[in-house]
């Protein structure tokens, strides 16, 4: 009993977040476009994100560096470093850390806000007085996230690559030119599109479901901690299912 319960209530969640997304899609390209809530949104959780995921995609890169570096110097392949960590950094680690950043801080805001305005019936307030609180609060924040989370996996990538750079010569000295040219030799154009393009989904199903968990808040102040906390374990758990998807799909058109 307790089982079926609980399937059913991942199915009516699951349910919800569907039709949530179908009413963002209804309103997405209106007319009437809040194109300075969207300015503002965007700066908020790109801007204010770029320090976060700049330190993370910094200690990644050397992370990955000196912990690779003595299984590859048992095989005398030291020369092949800078080449794995930039094919592991662009095709899988700094998209989803980065996403899996980005769902713990810009995730758990949404949740949060929203389910703070919706507690104190400041969303009702809007709608008496004739604005679309969905058109202003919900698309404006999914198209920020949609369109930032690349831009921010983009510099996690760069900053990361640095930082290998930084980490082989901790132990060697490597010079920067050539450090560079190994990297871009080893990448290819297809490196470079499967993780840009998941990189979308992944800011899209952030912004979806934190707003979803925001704008659905129940039981007063408490449920405002609910939403914040089930925004980012939800917004987690569908990122890695998109990640895993996004594999199998390249993995079939041979871009892997």
């Amino acid at each position: 009993m307790a089982a079926a319960t609980g399937y059913r209530a991942i199915l009516e969640e699951v349910g919800g977040i569907a039709a949530f997304t179908g009413r963002f899609f209804a309103n997405a390209f209106h007319a009437r476009f809040e194109w300075n809530e969207l300015l503002r949104q965007s700066t908020k959780n790109g801007y204010n994100s770029l320090a976060l995921v700049g330190i993370t995609g910094f200690i990644m890169g050397l992370v990955l560096t000196v912990q690779s570096r003595p299984t590859l110097a048992s095989f005398g392949a030291e020369s092949m470093l800078p080449s794995m960590v930039a094919i592991s950094m662009v095709r899988e680690l700094a998209p989803v850390i980065t996403a899996l950043i980005c769902a713990g801080k810009i995730g758990s805001s949404l949740g949060a806000e929203l389910g703070s305005m919706k507690v104190t019936e400041q969303i009702d307030a809007m709608e008496v007085s004739g604005t679309n609180p969905f058109r202003y609060l919900v698309v404006t924040r999914v198209w920020s996230t949609t369109l930032m989370l690349p831009v921010l996996v983009v510099l996690a990538e760069a900053i990361g690559i640095w930082a290998s750079w930084i980490g082989v010569n901790l132990r060697d000295t490597v010079s920067w030119d050539l450090f560079y040219r190994q990297v871009f030799e080893s990448l290819e154009f297809s490196d470079f599109v499967p993780s840009f393009i998941k990189s979308y989904f992944f800011g899209f199903a952030i912004g979806i479901i934190g707003c979803y968990k925001g704008f659905n808040t129940e039981k007063g102040t408490e449920g405002v901690g609910i939403s914040a906390h089930s925004s980012v374990v939800v917004a987690s758990l569908v990122i890695f299912i998109i990640d895993l998807v996004a594999v199998q799909i390249t993995d079939i058109m041979g871009l892997n």
